[in-house]
């Protein structure tokens, strides 16, 4: 009778240690999610990557802090944007590593954080900054002698100083509410749920409406109006001007809006209005690719740069950004973008 009771006692800690084990399986791995294929696309993509990128924004670095003698407003913001691609840049080593590594990280925390900085800063500064530019172009564009009136780098200035401030504090805040809780040797990835319901459920809301969607929205609706307004003007600098504008809504369209559409399935997915494995399968696939996706922003930048520079040469600028035409009575948009 004794062995009975002991056998059923062994069988019943059993099936409890293993519902156990398959009830934390299930969480960690977010219903079993695998995405095999990302130990080699994150190494090679980021590999291509910073063979690509770090030349273009080292460049863009080296020709607006010492070649550019008189900086515009759109000058600074793309000295930020080149900022925040260079610093992504030189981090990605690091996440190489990791994922070369079966996404197992071991190189300290430090690293670890600088990493995870790096790719996020990247991100969110890349499309505010971006943003930026759209917004003074759109002035700029409809509203010209307003602008003329408007425009100094001061301004510019205190925006980019006021976004790198609230981005700092809000690191600040997060990392003195407690280091982040990652599972396992993971890094900046698979939180517990108990992390998503304390501080990262909060902070993705805000990062999702207040740095990727509003952005992208103003992006997608000020860059088409601005390229309608100057479609009718005949002129060369016309053209280039358009061609910077499609150039920017490529990189929003390829890089950004996918990684912004995904991440909120994984938000909606990770604070549990999203439950069915098949979808968070599909959803955890995406967010891989996406991922890798949004880091080609480094390299296309300097596209950017390269056809912002006074007729795609990175030398000094012989045009302002509006130049009156005298004899027709209108303005004109430079390439100085």
């Amino acid at each position: 009778m004794k062995t009975v009771t002991s056998e059923t006692q062994l069988l019943y800690t059993t099936v409890q240690m293993y519902s156990s084990t398959m009830m934390n399986q299930t969480h960690n791995s977010d219903c079993n999610s695998r995405a095999d294929f990302q130990f080699y696309l994150f190494p090679v993509v980021y590999t291509l990557v910073m063979i690509l990128g770090l030349p273009g924004n080292l460049g863009a670095l080296w020709f607006f802090l010492f070649k550019r003698k008189q900086r515009t407003a759109s000058d600074i913001y793309l000295l930020n944007l080149a900022v925040a691609d260079t610093a992504f840049l030189c981090t990605l080593p690091f996440r190489i590593h990791y994922h070369w590594q079966h996404n197992v990280w071991k190189l300290g925390n430090f690293a670890c954080v600088l990493s995870g900085i790096g790719f996020h800063a990247n991100i969110y500064a890349s499309i505010f900054f971006m943003t930026c530019i759209c917004v003074d172009r759109y002035v700029a564009t409809v509203y010209p002698l307003t602008y003329l009136r408007l425009r100094n780098t001061r301004c510019t200035m205190l925006v980019s100083s006021t976004f790198w401030l609230v981005y700092a504090v809000a690191l600040l805040v997060f990392f003195l509410t407690g280091p982040p809780d990652s599972e396992g040797d993971s890094c900046f990835e698979n939180f517990s749920q108990e992390e998503w319901e304390r501080r990262l459920g909060p902070y993705s809301v805000l990062c999702l409406v207040f740095g990727s969607l509003l952005p992208s929205v103003v992006i997608l609706v000020c860059y088409p109006l601005v390229a309608r307004r100057i479609t009718h003007i005949r002129s060369s600098t016309a053209g280039k001007a358009r061609r910077i504008i499609y150039i920017i809504l490529a990189i929003t369209l390829v890089c950004f809006l996918p990684y912004h559409t995904v991440h909120l399935l994984h938000l909606l997915r990770r604070m549990k209005y999203i439950q069915n494995c098949a979808w968070a399968d599909a959803i955890y696939k995406a967010r891989r690719i996406t991922m890798a996706l949004v880091s080609f922003n480094s390299c296309l930048d300097p596209v950017v740069y390269y056809f912002s520079t006074n007729n795609c040469k990175w030398s000094m600028p012989r045009l302002r950004w509006l130049r009156p035409n005298r004899t027709r009575g209108i303005y004109y948009i430079s390439t100085d973008l």
